[in-house]
């Protein structure tokens, strides 16, 4: 099976309002059609078989025997499937320190804002956990006044999704 992105898919990625971690974004953005399961396991993870499920099943992905389907008949009506429950695994996903590091750099080089630079650089330098921590939190405390409120949720949303487990619990204590 190679599963292909539905315009709802394409919506959602161009919005970045989509409900879909970025794991899910990742995976739509492979979607292409030319990739199967196995290829898009190698670049994602071993939960793939399960994300493209959930992504089907919410309209996200359509499978490409489906979507020949479409092409080939377009003018047969689609017989009604009614959706079965299909318990989807749950695994662990990767958490980083330095993944959140790196993507709170990258959100601060898109802000073109000095004081943004200046937490910018005092993340790079940061070498301790506690000093990464300390810069990722005056990181975010700053992010609201640089952009809007609703932006600077996502980011911390985000951020809290890779970060390691006792990292994030601490962040989420000092964020409260």
């Amino acid at each position: 099976m190679q599963p292909q992105k539905t315009d709802l898919a394409r919506t959602a990625l161009q919005a970045h309002r989509a409900p879909l971690d970025m794991r899910q974004r990742r995976l739509l953005i492979l979607c292409d059609g030319q990739r199967d399961l196995v290829q898009l396991g190698q670049l994602v993870g071993p939960e793939t078989p399960a994300m493209v499920i959930q992504l089907i099943q919410s309209g996200y992905l359509v499978s490409s025997a489906v979507a020949e389907a479409a092409v080939v008949a377009p003018a047969a009506p689609a017989p009604a499937v009614t959706p079965t429950a299909v318990p989807v695994p749950v695994t662990e996903r990767r958490r980083s320190l330095v993944a959140a590091r790196i993507y709170l750099l990258d959100i601060l080089e898109l802000q073109r804002h000095p004081h943004a630079a200046a937490l910018f650089h005092t993340l790079q330098q940061s070498r301790s956990d506690e000093t990464v921590m300390a810069a990722l939190q005056a990181a975010l405390d700053a992010l609201p006044g640089l952009t809007s409120t609703g932006y600077a949720e996502r980011v911390r949303q985000r951020l809290l999704e890779v970060l390691p487990k006792e990292h994030a619990e601490r962040f989420q204590i000092a964020v409260v």
